[in-house]
């Protein structure tokens, strides 16, 4: 594959990691009720900022994303984001279905570290409906993100594609984002999911993480090779420019270290050009989240939302 000239700028090549993808929580704050005990054990701490750039000392921007779907956490996350040299941006959480909706996410912006918010993300897999992203109040609150400036990130399981897929056409004025790929059965197969996936990115206005696919495969057995057909879907499917690495850090520990998984991305995309590793690791959430050019500081994002 040949690099794309819009891909990344010259001067970005190799000029920094972004991570477009981790979380951090504090359980002395609050109880993170999806994690669960023996499975999820090496998750039933505290993680917080110190310990993401221990873990990650390469990434010079990161995305700090929203994990329980309450009000109170999206405040914390961005004051995080506001003392942070490293975290970038945020993806918060708000209430879609409501009515204020657009209030909300006023209030959220026009707060003392409302500049960091990129985006809203709602855990749609936990959802039973499979058409829950078509409702009429979840639209109305998506076209809310939009307006505000803000991208919006699609938490799916394939089974609900579909209905991202008529989301994403019924609403082209809002970026939206696939986290982890849509996290398709690791070792089944391509099969549907790839099919669906192919007919969501036909949309312009969708991007997508490379994240996530260590969790969905057996959790400390994987290899590159048993990624690397869904990682060859998304490549294609996507292109270079519409795909960004994310680690989803700390609950890749579950299946793999920080390095172990970006070792296994690096080895996915080693066949690409250096442009096109480079929209990948920096380029693209860099465009997406409306991060400054590498070498301006974590702490010095523009405050506009492309």
């Amino acid at each position: 594959m040949t690099a794309d000239a819009g891909l990344v700028g010259a001067g970005q090549v190799g000029a920094g990691l972004v991570d477009s993808h981790h979380h951090l929580w504090d359980l002395s704050v609050r109880d993170q009720d999806w994690i669960t005990d023996p499975p999820m054990g090496v998750l039933r701490r505290s993680f917080l900022e110190p310990d993401y750039v221990a873990a990650a000392p390469s990434v010079t921007a990161s995305v700090l994303v929203q994990t329980v779907c309450v009000p109170e956490e999206t405040p914390e996350l961005l004051a995080v984001a506001a003392s942070s040299d490293v975290v970038a941006a945020v993806v918060g959480w708000t209430d879609l279905t409501a009515a204020s909706a657009g209030d909300a996410l006023d209030a959220l912006q026009g707060g003392p570290d409302g500049s960091w918010l990129r985006g809203i993300r709602h855990q749609v897999q936990a959802e039973p409906d499979p058409e829950w992203l078509c409702r009429k109040d979840v639209w109305r609150g998506l076209q809310q993100v939009g307006a505000h400036g803000l991208v919006y990130e699609l938490l799916t399981l394939p089974h609900q594609l579909p209905a991202a897929r008529r989301t994403v056409a019924a609403l082209g004025n809002v970026p939206f984002v696939v986290d982890h790929c849509s996290k398709p059965a690791i070792g089944s197969g391509v099969g549907e999911w790839a099919e669906l996936i192919r007919s969501l990115a036909a949309h312009e206005n969708v991007t997508c993480k490379l994240s996530g696919l260590v969790t969905e495969a057996g959790w400390r057995s994987w290899d590159v090779a048993a990624l690397r057909p869904y990682f060859e879907v998304v490549l294609d499917a996507f292109g270079p420019s519409r795909l960004m690495f994310g680690s989803d850090w700390p609950v890749c520990l579950l299946a793999a270290t920080y390095d172990e998984w970006l070792g296994a991305a690096r080895e996915l995309v080693a066949e690409l050009s250096p442009g096109e590793q480079a929209a990948i690791f920096a380029g693209t959430a860099r465009r997406v989240y409306a991060l400054q050019p590498a070498g301006q500081g974590a702490n010095s994002v523009d405050g506009s939302v492309a």
